[in-house]
């Protein structure tokens, strides 16, 4: 038995808390990648570092951090949008950031990772209780993998 199997209340609690950081983090860079650098700023940005595609996959990314991002604060299709911004994550750090190193000082991949992993461990924990999953999808599938 571990700390988070004797009290439901730490995990509804940490899995909240990394699901509203993780998530506001994203948003934030999307919104970044609309607001501060432009779709077209974004787009020519990705060009220059060797994006395929990149006239689709900027608001194609842009989107989903803006829009994934909200969606796991809130809780709204956790699963499948953490699973995704894990995947854009992990795109990232092999298109862009792993041959600059791990220091993001250097465009290296330390953030990139750490957004990966987090939106990974989402995907796999689940929304927990606190979130619009719970009531959209019931009780049995929102509930974490750690109480099973």
């Amino acid at each position: 038995m571990n700390a988070f199997s004797k009290n439901p209340a730490l995990t509804t609690a940490t899995q909240t808390l990394l699901r509203v950081v993780v998530g506001f983090l994203f948003a934030a860079h999307g919104w970044q990648k609309y607001v501060q650098f432009t779709l077209d700023g974004t787009t020519a940005a990705f060009g220059q570092m060797g994006v395929p595609a990149a006239e689709l996959v900027a608001p194609v990314v842009a989107t989903l951090e803006l829009v994934g991002g909200i969606a796991l604060m809130l809780g709204v299709l956790t699963r499948v949008f953490a699973a995704l911004l894990a995947l854009n994550m992990l795109g990232a750090l092999v298109l862009v950031h792993a041959p600059a190193g791990v220091f993001v000082e250097n465009g290296g991949f330390e953030l990139v990772l750490a957004l990966a992993a987090g939106a990974a461990a989402i995907a796999l924990m689940g929304p927990g209780r606190i979130a619009v999953d719970r009531f959209i999808l019931g009780r049995s599938r929102a509930k974490s993998t750690l109480h099973a």
